[in-house]
């Protein structure tokens, strides 16, 4: 898919732009604090639902705006074109998909595909394991089409077992155990698609960091479903009414889940340097990329935020060739245009004080 034009207001300092990228790389280049990386910001919401920086989707807002709006024309492999929107005003967030409310904001995210490697993308890797949870079901969404309903199945549940654990007192098997007979067939079904999406998106991983890690071996992962799973998810649940009482939360199932990389030569994620934790969050971020293009025929947008500064030259030269030649869009940030891409073809927009211009 790629992005035919883009239109954001109200964004941090992006007060109103309107831009049509070419198919290919995009460059913007500014100074720092001119609103690059939240051009990027504007393709991961409607790709994501929320932005790959800290902090809610309140502070997204300009300051002193009232509302903002990013809104996108996608064209996807089959030449259709898709009219996505999402924004906020008066406090309340509504997801537009051709021109209609959207049912939900997972209904909008699976309509675009954005990928980013940016500063924070090294808590793949080190980072708390929503980070890798919220990898996995991005990548179910777009290639897994019901998982999205067990999902909800699964929230639900989750949601009115929380509740009734909130009330204190002897537990009531009685109003938990429908609840609970809910939450087990949903988490386990959730279990076996992400168990089944690592396995797929593995090979994809190992194809990249084989080329950029080579001298830390055989790259692997490992997941883990958020409870003993040598048991039932349900005899859990059972099993653990009495102290998720005491807190007053679910303390098992999908929800705390987790997945473990490693290495052949490096089995834990603390052997890792701050360099190479980047490199494997860009290989595991392109290989999440390259299995959505085996699966949907097309690639995802990739977005590269300050490539020049996360990167070194030779890995900025082999990032960008590992792209080209893919038919996908890229969208690259930096002060300036990376040496990498000085002898290829590419558009370069100028970004400054919130305002953005293609350069001719």
């Amino acid at each position: 898919m790629r992005f035919e034009s883009l239109r954001i207001a109200g964004l941090r300092c992006l007060e109103s732009v309107a831009l049509k990228p070419a198919p290919g790389i995009n460059v913007f280049v500014g100074a720092n604090g001119a609103g690059k990386t939240s051009v990027l910001e504007a393709a991961y919401l409607l790709s994501h639902g929320r932005s790959f920086r800290a902090g809610s989707r309140d502070v997204l807002l300009k300051r002193g705006a009232s509302a903002l709006s990013v809104f996108a024309e996608v064209a996807t492999l089959d030449g259709s074109v898709r009219r996505l929107g999402l924004g906020r005003e008066s406090g309340r967030w509504q997801a537009r998909v051709d021109g209609d409310a959207a049912a939900s904001l997972s209904s909008l995210v699976q309509e675009c595909a954005v990928v980013c490697f940016e500063p924070g993308s090294h808590d793949l890797v080190a980072g708390a394991s929503d980070e890798r949870r919220r990898y996995l079901d991005w990548g179910l969404f777009h290639v897994e089409h019901d998982f999205v309903g067990q999902w909800r199945r699964y929230q639900r549940a989750l949601k009115q077992r929380n509740a009734l654990l909130r009330r204190g007192g002897a537990p009531d098997v009685d109003l938990l155990a429908p609840w609970e007979a809910e939450l087990s067939a949903s988490g386990e079904a959730i279990g076996r698609y992400r168990q089944n999406y690592l396995d797929a998106v593995l090979p994809h991983i190992r194809a990249f960091t084989d080329a950029v890690l080579p001298e830390l071996g055989e790259f692997s992962l490992r997941y883990r479903p958020g409870w003993d799973d040598s048991q039932s998810l349900a005899d859990v649940l059972a099993e653990r009414r009495d102290r998720d009482l005491s807190r007053g939360h679910t303390t098992v199932g999908p929800h705390r889940a987790d997945f473990s990389l490693a290495f052949e030569q490096a089995p834990l994620r603390e052997h890792l340097s701050r360099g190479q934790e980047k490199l494997c969050a860009l290989a595991c971020l392109l290989g999440q990329a390259s299995l959505y293009a085996d699966t949907r025929g097309e690639w995802p947008v990739i977005c590269l935020d300050d490539l020049a500064s996360e990167l070194d030259r030779t890995h900025q030269e082999w990032v960008v060739n590992q792209l080209l030649g893919r038919d996908a869009q890229v969208f690259i940030t930096g002060t300036d245009v990376p040496a990498a891409l000085a002898n290829h073809s590419i558009v370069v927009f100028h970004v400054e004080q919130g305002q953005v211009a293609a350069l001719l």
